[in-house]
């Protein structure tokens, strides 16, 4: 990439986001950053930062003005809440995003997307990108997440080419998704394995999945294999998700988690809890999700050919490393107050 080369990443201040900014700015890019709040991280870093919202059609519209590509990270994540926040952010932010890019004569855009669109509940092994989606999801950021992917793939196009790429259960130093959730209910000891803690799981480290989308954009251009395509995204190396978790957490200092719940007793739980919620209008989480009891107590792996073929994509972090930078991270006290993630005693 060449030092004129102006890139937009929305989200550029959160886990994925702020790693493909650096990564972008090593390689001596112009990046802008959208995002909801103020990121003087970024700003430090020499990145132009745009403030508003997804859904906010004009604000998006100028942030994109003389871009060359566009990251589009941006999202409402979780499996709790209103149907219409999520919808909001993720549709109708994506939608205002692709018309931005078609205005602005935006050549590329780059989305970030979930695997988790092709889960619908059952056993997912070694899925490729050909497999038809669920019809029907478990949580309304799945259901949008499919309509925006789809709305992306859609407008690509000769004068705007677009990509989807899926990383699957992105994780490193400096995580404020998966690991916070996971220290949090060890802390409280209210971390259990659903099932017996056998079945297969793949995940991405997060230098892994930034690389990912800078090769995707490098590689996509109107009318090339990439263009209009989705890709999963991932280690290629799917462990018992007992391994993956307890490997988490040894390397933030926590011990292993031993107690399980069998799958079909959490299921069970999992629906009373969510009833209860909505009956009552509680606004929180439940403790348990269906959604949490089917991705914890299933397989969920996914075949990276295409990616490797099309992307050029090789995880060149490999799992035991990823874990190493971990325990170094905590160690130094880079991987907790730094970015969130509360640093817990030694057990």
């Amino acid at each position: 990439m060449s030092q004129t080369f102006r890139a937009m990443v929305t989200g550029g201040g959160g886990f994925l986001g702020s790693k493909i900014v650096s990564m972008l700015l090593a390689e001596g890019c112009s990046v802008h950053s959208f995002s909801r709040n103020e990121r003087p991280q970024l700003k430090s870093q020499g990145v132009v930062c745009h403030r508003g919202d997804l859904a906010d059609r004009q604000a998006v519209s100028d942030a994109m003005q003389d871009m060359d590509v566009v990251f589009h990270v941006a999202a409402k994540a979780g499996i709790w809440g209103d149907y219409s926040d999520y919808y909001s952010a993720n549709v109708t932010g994506t939608r205002n995003v692709i018309e931005a890019c078609q205005r602005k004569g935006v050549a590329k855009l780059v989305y970030t997307s979930t695997p988790s669109v092709a889960f619908g509940g059952r056993d997912v092994r070694n899925a490729n990108e050909d497999d038809p989606l669920p019809k029907k999801y478990l949580a309304a950021y799945l259901t949008t997440k499919a309509a925006a992917e789809r709305l992306v793939l859609q407008a690509n196009s000769s004068t705007l080419a677009t990509v989807s790429l899926r990383p699957h259960l992105i994780w490193g130093p400096g995580d404020t998704q998966l690991l916070p959730r996971i220290v949090k209910r060890r802390l409280a000891n209210r971390l259990m394995l659903i099932g017996s803690g056998d079945n297969l799981v793949d995940s991405t480290f997060i230098d892994n999945a930034a690389q990912a989308h800078l090769q995707a954009a490098s590689r996509l251009f109107p009318g090339s294999p990439v263009a209009g395509r989705a890709y999963f995204i991932s280690q290629g190396d799917p462990r018992p998700v007992r391994y993956l978790l307890n490997a988490l957490l040894e390397s933030t200092g926590l011990s292993p988690v031993t107690k399980s719940i069998p799958v079909p007793v959490a299921y069970v739980l999992a629906c009373a809890l969510e009833a209860g919620y909505k009956i009552f209008h509680i606004a929180s989480e439940p403790p348990i999700t269906r959604l949490a009891v089917l991705e914890m107590g299933r397989d969920h792996y996914f075949d990276i050919s295409a990616a490797r073929r099309d992307l050029g994509y090789h995880p060149a972090v490999s799992m035991e490393e990823g874990l190493e930078r971990m325990r170094a991270a905590f160690a130094n006290d880079r991987g907790g107050r730094e970015h969130g993630t509360p640093l817990p005693p030694h057990e």
